[in-house]
């Protein structure tokens, strides 16, 4: 049985403490920035160490606690849903196109290799989404048009075929178990890792996403805004209206602005 060098076994603890350092120091970051005050980042910016310290970032969360909380709760649910729906469009057609047997695997190939390289367009599959399955302002179209992904699909019939023995799936197929059996109690179970892999992906793009909620959502349905485009919403917000006092700021004239006691950003 082959033993590190305790010098080795050092160095290696080492890189090993310095990553979870690496891993951990943004989450800090960040709660550093939450308590910090807003003249102290307009000042010296995002810093480690700021010159004053506030929990204003905290108070605007508990008043704003109702859109806050629903739109984390909608995140939530499109999260564990889309995940969900994602894997088993996926995986089921990942399986049909592993299977010798199928027919029309090489033909459905091709039908999901042209979307990887050759996109409809915008205006295209908004059309589809609005029109023909009706999404606009429902939860769902912040799941369906993100819910199967050509390449996941590829990679998982990859997997499949080279890690699910044909041999196995036809002996309980001549035992009488039916392709639906056959997926759910043997392949499913000999195939966690991908899954994990995939599903740990399309969760985290469904969390990121606000790019469906901008596209098929009014201002008149805030109540489905998930949580990451109500951030982007804010974000913008505060940038217009900064943007707004700095011109302001510019076409005040200097005298003006001491009589009104107008302030202009530092």
């Amino acid at each position: 049985m082959n033993h590190l060098k305790p010098l080795t076994n050092f160095l290696f603890s080492i890189l090993v403490a310095f990553m979870s350092v690496l891993t951990v120091l943004p989450l800090i970051f960040v709660g550093i920035i939450s308590i910090s005050s807003e003249e102290s980042i307009s000042r010296k910016g995002y810093s480690f160490f700021p010159q004053q310290l506030s929990l204003d970032a905290y108070r605007y969360l508990i008043r704003s606690i109702d859109s806050i909380g629903r739109s984390f709760l909608i995140s939530v649910v499109v999260t564990v849903l889309g995940t969900l729906i994602s894997l088993w469009l996926i995986s089921t057609m990942a399986y049909a196109l592993s299977r010798d047997d199928f027919i029309f695997r090489r033909l459905y190939t091709v039908m999901i290799l042209i979307p990887m390289f050759f996109g409809g367009g915008l205006v295209a599959s908004y059309v589809v989404n609005t029109q023909v399955f009706m999404l606009k302002n429902t939860v769902w179209a912040l799941i369906l048009p993100q819910a199967c992904g050509g390449w996941y699909i590829i990679v998982m019939r990859t997997y499949f075929r080279n890690n699910i023995p044909s041999e196995l799936l036809d002996a309980a197929k001549i035992d009488g178990a039916g392709t639906l059996r056959i997926f759910c109690e043997m392949v499913i179970p000999l195939s966690k890792p991908i899954f994990a892999a995939i599903g740990l992906f399309e969760a985290f793009s469904y969390w990121n996403s606000w790019y469906y909620a901008m596209l098929y959502l009014r201002p008149e349905h805030k109540g489905l805004y998930p949580l990451q485009y109500l951030l982007y919403s804010i974000q913008k917000n505060v940038e217009f209206m900064a943007t707004n006092d700095m011109i302001s700021g510019a076409l005040i004239p200097p005298c003006r602005r001491k009589r009104s006691g107008w302030r202009s950003w530092s």
